[in-house]
């Protein structure tokens, strides 16, 4: 007589409550890495403080020079904290778009898109602000990305991860050798007398 056993580890629902349970032991840890690295992105500087320092500073105390220096510091890792966040938002939307791992904007040709933006307008319309150079590289980035997604998508099959990065590393070679075209032009305020 054959008798037949199920395993029971290998059956649908004991994979995802283990993956499930993999997933939660990850974000718990990746959550807890990130506390520590607030903590010390805080707590270590050029002017050393205490733990009464610190725990003031973050309440918002600018009573000793270590509880503003922590006070100072607290924003700073917020900041880096969000900026990081949206990094790894926008490269996971960069990666789900395209349906390719390796994606990044430097196939995908984003990152040349928002240099020739910048240089551009540096050299030909004046820009000299911080402010205006991020925004016209965002402007060259979101065009460079809809233009590479919109030759990727030509075709039988639509955009294909293989097409895009096609498209995108076809489209950052012409934007590569613009950049140096305006720094070449001669300059006499450089040339010095003559």
């Amino acid at each position: 007589m054959t008798t037949l056993s199920v395993d029971h580890a290998s059956t649908p629902t004991a994979t995802s409550r283990r993956s499930a349970s993999t997933r939660a032991t990850w974000v718990l840890g990746g959550l807890v890495l990130l506390v520590l690295a607030g903590v010390a992105s805080v707590a270590f500087g050029v002017r050393s403080v205490g733990l009464d320092e610190i725990v003031g500073g973050v309440l918002g105390s600018t009573d000793t020079i270590g509880e503003a220096a922590v006070a100072k510091r607290v924003p700073r890792t917020a900041l880096a904290m969000i900026v990081g966040a949206a990094l790894a938002v926008s490269g996971a939307v960069m990666q789900g778009v395209t349906r390719n791992p390796l994606a990044d904007p430097g196939i995908l040709g984003v990152t040349t898109g928002a240099a020739l933006f910048v240089v551009a307008g540096i050299a030909f319309f004046g820009l000299a602000s911080p402010t205006s150079y991020i925004w016209v590289a965002i402007a060259g980035a979101a065009l460079a990305a809809s233009f590479v997604y919109a030759v990727g998508s030509l075709g039988r099959g639509g955009a294909t991860p293989l097409k895009l990065a096609l498209a995108g590393a076809g489209a950052a070679v012409p934007r590569r050798g613009c950049p140096a075209v305006p720094g070449d032009r001669p300059r006499p305020e450089l040339a010095g007398p003559r």
